[in-house]
């Protein structure tokens, strides 16, 4: 039984008093509770991830904003969030950000901008090498804050990472240790070109030696004149330790409805049950 340490103790009892542990900091403060311990605490669990690439320009914004389309048309109040966004241009006095526009469009929760994505770069470069140039440093202070309130105002919420999995935010600061801290289930989209196979199977190794759950991947056809585009997921399945979500294929039209008409999510922790 704890007792209050500023009451009286009595002489006569040997007290054995823990010791004063520091402070946490602040990113320990403010990291998100892991969904298993808010279902423990009996808080309904909800949909939650962190989308990341095995490279650039693979398709994960795509893929991110289909899963928020699913997601609004199961009923949902969902949201999509790119915490770090590079490229950015100036229209109507606000810097934009075509994957950013493209999860907001997707998504049925309109934030601010500094909320879902806090840093918003002009140069479309490496994050680290655009924050520079802005004499900005990417911390995760504020975009732990940002997700606790994406978060409290959204049923689900879909985290879109920058690049591959380990871009430099800083000197000691990369998207691995932003996908730990918001300690979410991770979907792998795998830019199906060659090379795909040993990306895949290298971040997937970042994603696990991390203790982070790998939920699923999905292929998204990054080169239509791939060869051997069937064997490529062939060897993918028989080594990635998670489920195939989908295959995406070259879509005329690239958006997030007809993106959501291949990947199947319905096994995920989280996610939300078929309307009758």
């Amino acid at each position: 039984m704890s007792r209050n340490l500023t009451e009286p103790q009595d002489p006569a009892v040997d007290t054995a008093i823990a010791p004063v542990l520091a402070p946490p900091e602040p990113e320990e403060a403010l990291k998100p509770a892991p969904l298993e311990a808010l279902a423990a605490e009996g808080i309904p669990s909800r949909f939650a991830c962190f989308v990341t690439g095995t490279d650039t320009e693979i398709g994960k914004t795509l893929v991110s904003s289909a899963i928020l389309y699913k997601l609004v048309e199961s009923g949902q109040r969902a949201c999509g969030m790119k915490p770090v966004a590079a490229g950015a241009e100036l229209r109507d006095g606000e810097l934009h950000n075509d994957d950013a526009d493209m999860l907001i469009a997707a998504g049925n929760v309109h934030l601010p901008q500094n909320i879902t994505t806090p840093f918003m770069l002009r140069e479309p470069a490496a994050p680290h090498i655009a924050a520079a140039l802005e004499g900005v440093t990417i911390e995760a202070v504020p975009i732990l804050a940002a997700y606790t309130e994406v978060l409290a105002a959204s049923d689900a919420v879909v985290v879109e990472g920058v690049g591959g999995f380990r871009v430099p935010f800083n000197d000691t600061f990369d998207s691995a240790d932003l996908a730990a801290q918001l300690n979410l289930p991770v979907i792998l989209v795998v830019g199906m070109r060659l090379g795909c196979i040993s990306h895949a199977l290298l971040t997937v190794e970042a994603i696990v030696a991390r203790g982070l759950v790998l939920a699923g991947w999905v292929a998204n056809t990054a080169d239509p004149d791939m060869r051997f585009f069937d064997e490529n997921i062939e060897a993918l399945e028989a080594r990635i330790p998670a489920p195939l979500l989908g295959v995406v294929p070259r879509l005329e039209q690239a958006t997030a409805a007809n993106a959501a008409q291949f990947i199947d999510l319905a096994g995920l922790p989280g996610w939300p049950s078929s309307r009758a």
